[in-house]
């Protein structure tokens, strides 16, 4: 199974290393042409602003947004998340393709990173370790996105819409492989709507 990760800036590596691990074939994304032949797509985290300004100097843009219609699943982390929504509060270029309204760095700045465990019913064998470094959250959804994970106060980290899934953590981040496994599934089977 083929999956892309964007690989214009950010911890793209650390999402090709767990993807190798369970079996995948991380391909890097960083023109039009490397979209061809992918069963998924992953959007690190990294600088949102960045992701911008470089999908649209490269002509990705539009090929992304055509790759989320196809229907395939497609998965935003941190600054992902961020690339994938239709609102973040300021004018940016964004993919637009999920109905939420994102927050940017809205736990602070770096210093400010943190680790907790998270809920998430769709993962058997406990919580899983959420790692949060200038993280972003959601802080409101459309009618047909589902929440699927948030934090002990209700603050929003995980939603999916259709074949998007969007998570504010970095999986990646940690030795836990289930998050990736479960995106792994839903590519083989063609659809997030099932598991997720």
């Amino acid at each position: 199974m083929k999956i892309g990760v964007l690989a214009l800036q950010g911890d793209f590596i650390e999402h090709e290393h767990m993807l190798a691990r369970l079996g995948a074939e991380p391909i890097e994304v960083r023109l039009p042409r490397d979209l061809e032949g992918l069963d998924g797509l992953i959007m690190p985290g990294g600088e949102s602003t960045t992701f911008g300004k470089l999908a649209k100097q490269f002509g990705l843009v539009e090929p992304l947004r055509a790759f989320a219609q196809s229907g395939r699943p497609m998965w935003g982390t941190c600054a992902g998340l961020i690339f994938l929504a239709k609102d973040v509060g300021r004018n940016q270029v964004t993919l637009g393709l999920m109905d939420v309204k994102v927050k940017r760095n809205a736990f602070g700045r770096q210093i400010d990173s943190f680790t907790c465990d998270l809920n998430i019913p769709d993962l058997a064998d406990g919580p899983f370790p959420g790692v949060f470094i200038r993280a972003p959250i959601i802080e409101s959804v459309g009618q047909t996105v589902q929440v699927l994970c948030t934090l002990d106060d209700g603050t929003i980290v995980a939603a999916r819409q259709d074949n998007l899934l969007a998570t504010s953590f970095h999986p990646e981040l940690t030795h836990d492989s289930r998050m990736h496994a479960l995106f792994l599934r839903a590519c083989k089977r063609g659809s997030l709507s099932c598991e997720l």
